[in-house]
């Protein structure tokens, strides 16, 4: 049983890595602030079904199992 955990910890992690590195960076966020948005396009009114919200949703997800696995091995 702990073997399996120890397994599935892993992959979390991996999982978890991919996934933030796949995210896109934020960097003109700010610049979006003073100058106003450039990419006012549907997808960015429409982000529910976008990649991006893919990903956030799959971080979001492995990133608790990720949790309650490891709260799970320190009980074991």
């Amino acid at each position: 049983m702990k073997n399996l955990l120890l397994v599935l910890e892993a992959v979390l992690g991996l999982v978890i890595i991919i996934s933030v590195l796949l995210q896109p960076s934020k960097t003109d966020a700010l610049s979006g602030l003073i100058q106003g948005s450039r990419t006012e396009t549907f997808f960015s009114r429409n982000k529910a079904k976008t990649k991006e919200a893919m990903l956030l949703k799959l971080t979001i997800v492995t990133m608790a199992l990720f949790a309650v696995n490891t709260i799970a091995l320190n009980l074991i």
